[in-house]
């Protein structure tokens, strides 16, 4: 009797997890695009600049992932996906009512790469979906270090998208979030930035190869940084990040893939002319719930101030 039972509860958890994981892998493969989860930031990005100041910048992130997670546990395949994607962006800082504000745009584009298990899912390369957003900076004081900002994005579906390709730049929706950051000054030398997001998503009504409906619950990020400034113009640092949230349902049906990932940054930046500003970071995933782990994680960006 003790076996019997003993056996039907193990059959039980594999089939659990069976379903799991077809449920990661649709999830991890419908958001593979690094866009498309959460807003994250850089250290620093709460920071108000003069009425007037225009930035150029240029991002590029090369990602690896090697494991395919459902429930907290590792699918017994080796699953690899590599991502090389850029962003360009552009901003403007205005007084408007005696607020600043940054009007601003982000398009990414790239190439997406399944590997060894995942392999058969191919390849996608081409443009992301375009971000529209624009920080309100309510606390404003440069001589303290102290800002605080609110910012909408707005991502509309211009990205290349084709249902019955695996692997998409594009996601076929709308979505929105709102985030708040904050940085201050805790010890001479040593800052503190605090952002969260919250990000509400619309339906890609053509999902798969038979165009079904994907809905996705909304999705929380809480982001947290110091940096050590070495110099005027040397910084080093650390940060992290979590996110929850976000569970999907295609054609109706639940996928049990909500959100839990946690993941560290570190890094440094330093500008090498008064105009110039170039940031190297490297991070990884330290826990994942659900979806496919990144295991490495190497983040560029040149900044261009004029």
């Amino acid at each position: 009797m003790n076996d019997s039972r003993g056996t039907g509860k193990r059959l039980t958890t594999q089939r659990r997890t069976a379903r799991g994981l077809l449920a990661a892998m649709l999830g991890a493969l419908s958001m593979a695009c690094p866009t498309a989860q959460a807003v994250d930031v850089d250290a620093g990005d709460y920071t108000a600049l003069p009425d007037g100041t225009n930035l150029a910048l240029l991002y590029y992130q090369h990602a690896t992932r090697d494991a395919l997670i459902a429930d907290g546990h590792k699918a017994n395949l080796n699953a690899g996906l590599d991502s090389d994607v850029g962003i360009l962006r552009g901003v403007h800082f205005m007084d408007v009512g005696g607020y600043i504000v940054d009007p601003q745009f982000l398009l990414p584009f790239g190439k997406l790469k399944a590997k060894d298990d995942l392999s058969a899912l191919g390849d996608a390369d081409g443009m992301g979906d375009l971000i529209l957003a624009a920080t309100v900076w309510l606390v404003n004081d440069p001589k303290s270090s102290t800002y605080f900002g609110i910012t909408p994005f707005l991502f509309l579906p211009t990205g290349d998208y084709d249902k019955h390709d695996s692997l998409n730049l594009g996601e076929n929706r709308w979505k929105f979030a709102l985030q708040a950051g904050y940085i201050t000054q805790i010890a001479p030398k040593l800052l503190l930035d605090v952002v969260a997001d919250v990000t509400v998503y619309g339906d890609n009504d053509d999902f798969g190869p038979t165009g079904v409906t994907l809905k996705q619950d909304p999705s929380v990020q809480l982001q947290g940084f110091l940096r050590y400034q070495m110099s005027d113009t040397w910084d080093l640092r650390a940060g992290i990040s979590h996110t929850t949230g976000g569970e999907t349902e295609v054609a109706g049906v639940s996928q049990n893939d909500s959100l839990r990932t946690t993941k560290m940054t570190l890094g440094t930046a330093v500008f090498v002319t008064p105009t110039v500003q170039l940031m190297a970071n490297y991070g990884r995933d330290i826990d994942v719930r659900n979806g496919l782990r990144e295991d490495n994680r190497l983040n560029l960006r040149i900044l261009k101030v004029f």
